[in-house]
């Protein structure tokens, strides 16, 4: 069984057959487990025609590369999850206005980084999180597992080149600000109250250098520690949470 063809965890699980139910091929659940929310899970799953198995847990433990929480579901090749392609993500930003919110993220290799980050977007009210289609991991199960439901929520879209792409993005009116520890200004000192995007990248080497090239302009979270960065999807969650934070003062 392909591991981009599973669902696994409590709250991915319940996202997904609340969401995208008809994408469920069968519910895959832990032998002798009577706890509440499994019950209830397997209860919604048989109602709306999905076949439940039970398996030991050995079985399951094989079949997921990480914490299963005793449910799998068992999604077709036809549910992948929520996405856009430039041309329709530019369209829906249209619509958006000033409100227009993405979160850009440039060469997150670790599947559990993603995740995390999905999961800080859809909680902050992001339109969409770009990723490019090379130097970066896709939705897979970890993703999906870590992500905790948001990947069934926050479409993400894959772009060729992501300079291109932030070139486009700024003849639509929208702002781009790129995280790097080396910024002038801290983020907490930066308006971000317009159509904007928040471009990261990866732990260590940061934005590369021509997507840097393309911000509007570049800020930091300060650091009052020996440290001189954060993990990418903390820092992602900062900096998200500080263009709510400015939104909503």
């Amino acid at each position: 069984m392909s591991e981009s063809l599973q669902v696994y965890g409590l709250h991915a699980v319940a996202e997904i057959l609340g969401r995208n139910p008809s994408a469920v091929k069968e519910l895959l659940l832990l032998r002798g487990r009577k706890d509440r929310r499994l019950a209830a899970m397997r209860e919604k799953a048989e109602r709306i025609g999905v076949p439940c198995r039970e398996l030991e847990r050995s079985e399951l433990d094989a079949l997921a590369s990480g914490k299963h929480q005793g449910v799998i579901a068992v999604v077709g090749d036809d549910a992948p999850a929520p996405s856009l392609d430039e041309r329709g993500l530019l369209e829906l930003l249209a619509t958006r206005g000033t409100e227009a919110f993405l979160l850009i993220l440039d060469s997150i290799t670790d599947p559990h980084n993603l995740g995390a980050c999905l999961r800080s977007a859809d909680a902050a009210g992001v339109d969409a999180v770009v990723i490019p289609a090379n130097k970066s991991v896709r939705v897979n199960a970890t993703v999906r597992k870590t992500a905790s439901g948001a990947a069934e929520t926050v479409p993400v879209v894959t772009v060729t080149n992501l300079a291109r792409f932030l070139d486009r993005l700024k003849q639509t009116g929208i702002w781009i600000a790129g995280a790097a520890e080396d910024a002038p200004a801290a983020i907490f000192d930066q308006d971000l109250t317009g159509p904007i995007a928040l471009v990261l990248g990866s732990e260590g080497k940061g934005i590369r250098r021509l997507v840097r090239e393309k911000c509007d302009y570049l800020v930091a979270i300060p650091m009052g520690g020996s440290l001189r960065s954060l993990n990418v999807s903390v820092a992602a969650g900062i900096c998200l949470f500080e263009v709510v934070r400015q939104r909503r003062a």
